[in-house]
């Protein structure tokens, strides 16, 4: 059944009514408090809860700093030890006035908490063919984040695996079929918001038919509009109609929509994030969405690209988004609305109008009414709920059904001691973690030598030959990362010389591919004759994989992309 569109609110005042219909949902005494919020709030005040501010690390006081802001919101990037982050959490809630939006990215792989239990990412998920095996791990990542005070995810990633060398994409989306990236997304705005955790659709209006990445430059999506409403019109609808709480609106342009309404030129290439015909015309007006628009990151270059800081960070309120994500620094992004605010570039009307939702949305999740354990339960029930043995329990059992063989046409597997025992391992020296964070440990080389095998590393002053070598295996592991163009097989850093790039071994040794991340390696080497996609180094992950290469479990993932890159070569 789907839910009825609820008007476009004009004014302040009949958005204050709208809080009373999807996605929001309040009750009179709701409307009593955001009410009464408007009224005692300063038009100061009112601009301090439009910004969600970043807190990184664990230093309690560092963190609990930023209550003394006043902000709506703060995104958690907390470090890898539970209580520490837990302590940090509690000091924050504990000096806010007014209840926190306190949000993060719950993805799941390499981006969550990492003293979580270790699930896949999207792709990972998506990849099990399973939304009921998908809905176990979201309710894991919910309950894990709700354990440690978070009420806001910035998930689910909508975006579709079109251009395949998108480095940022990658890993993070469902795959490249609208189909299954909204039925998959479905089952995560549903599990989060069912645990009280306001999910987040981004990023919008869609990535993943330009091949760059936002945080370096303002991408464009390029469909017409009628393929756009195709794919990313209906997931958004879809997740709208099911009651998506909020969206985040990105720095992508959609020229056909812009030209639509008037653009041209440059005009056609702005980002959403500053769009108001589409976060206003587009996003509220035809697809019917009466919740939160938060922007992405505000220090991202496809947005900096775009203007000045000065001009641009007033844009992101007076164009359509109730929140600003990132300010930096904040008390500079703050004058710059203030300062617009005074000379007309944005109105009272417009940050009232914002404020609304912002507040509607903390009301809505019922944190007016909490209590502070009910913020953030005491560390003793955190540390009961992270990790318990039932989500570990799901942790093996979505890590097995996740790692898919995408080929095998030689008949290499399974490996045994007998016909694979000397190994040599080929892996990136140089790989890296999403935002700065350290990459997992490869165990994979360490499990094979527990079973029998001879491993050793890749030597290019000793380059492996059938003498010596049974089986030369590479070992991947880069997720979706930030600021890269792209992910691709750096020959001459895995070979260890420019020279040596070139050589191929899988002529004269056996040969196997293993990614824990990219899943589009192919491109680079379509006639590595095996390989199989794991999508995430996490370690249930590799315990599975190596389980799977020896023949002791069966490979049942399903590819949610084309792995072979549409290349004529690549399957044989």
């Amino acid at each position: 059944m789907t839910t009825p569109h609820p008007p476009h609110p004009s004014a302040p005042s009949s958005t204050l009514e709208a809080l009373r219909l999807p996605p929001f949902h309040l009750d009179d005494a709701g409307i009593a408090w955001v009410a009464d919020q408007l009224r005692t709030l300063t038009t100061e005040q009112k601009v301090r809860q439009l910004f969600n501010v970043a807190a990184h690390g664990d230093d309690e006081a560092q963190v609990a700093a930023l209550a003394a802001l006043g902000v709506g919101g703060v995104t958690r990037f907390g470090g890898t030890d539970l209580d520490a982050s837990w302590r940090a959490t509690r000091a924050l809630i504990e000096r806010s006035e007014i209840p926190l939006l306190i949000s993060g990215d719950i993805e799941g792989g390499a981006i969550g908490l990492p003293f979580g239990t270790a699930l896949p990412n999207q792709l990972g998920l998506a990849a099990t063919g399973s939304t009921a095996l998908a809905e176990e791990a979201v309710t894991v990542l919910a309950r894990e984040a709700r354990a440690m005070g978070y009420n806001w995810t910035f998930t689910p990633v909508t975006d579709l695996n079109a251009a395949f060398r998108s480095a940022i994409v990658a890993t993070r989306s469902y795959g490249s079929d609208p189909d299954t990236v909204l039925a998959q997304a479905r089952v995560n705005v549903a599990t989060f918001q069912r645990h009280g955790i306001a999910a987040t659709a981004k990023h919008w209006p869609g990535e993943g038919f330009d091949d760059r990445d936002q945080h370096l430059v303002t991408t464009i999506n390029p469909l017409d509009m009628p393929a756009w409403r195709e794919h990313f019109g209906r997931i958004y609808r879809g997740l709208i109609d099911d009651g998506l709480m909020t969206v985040m609106s990105a720095h992508i342009a959609l020229p056909a929509y812009a030209r639509e309404h008037g653009a041209t030129g440059l005009e056609l290439c702005r980002p959403a994030c500053v769009s108001r015909v589409l976060n206003e015309d587009l996003l509220r007006g035809e697809l019917g969405f009466n919740g939160l628009i938060v922007s992405d990151a505000s220090g991202m270059a496809g947005l900096s690209s775009w203007a000045d800081r000065a001009e641009c960070i007033p844009e992101v309120i007076a164009n359509g988004c109730d929140v600003l994500l990132f300010p930096s620094p904040f008390e500079a992004d703050f004058e710059h609305v203030m300062r617009a605010l005074s000379d007309g570039r944005l109105t009272e009307a417009r940050v009232e109008e914002a404020v609304t939702r912002v507040l509607g949305l903390k009301a809505a999740l019922g944190l007016h009414r909490k209590t502070l354990d009910e913020l953030l339960p005491p560390l003793e029930q955190a540390r009961a709920v992270v990790r318990q043995p039932a989500h570990l329990a799901v942790e093996q059992r979505v890590a097995s059904a996740s790692v898919t063989l995408v080929k095998d046409v030689r008949g290499l597997l399974p490996l045994s001691v007998e016909r694979h025992r000397r190994i040599v391992v080929v892996t990136d020296p140089a790989r890296g973690g999403f935002a700065g964070q350290a990459p997992k440990e490869m165990e994979v080389p360490a499990l094979l030598a527990a079973q029998g095998f001879e491993v050793r590393a890749f030597d290019p002053a000793q380059p492996p030959t059938l003498a010596d070598t049974d089986l030369v295996l590479y070992l991947l592991a880069q997720e979706s990362l930030l600021v890269q163009s792209h992910i691709y097989l750096d020959w001459a850093r895995l070979h260890g010389h420019w020279t040596t790039a070139m050589r191929r071994y899988w002529h004269d040794i056996p040969c196997a591919l293993v990614s824990f991340g990219q899943p589009y390696y192919l491109y680079d080497a379509p006639r590595m004759p095996c390989v199989v996609n794991a999508y995430t180094a996490a370690s249930p992950v590799q315990h599975a994989v190596v389980r799977k290469l020896l023949g002791a479990e069966a490979f049942t993932g399903i590819s949610p992309v084309d792995a072979f890159c549409g290349l004529p070569d690549a399957a044989y």
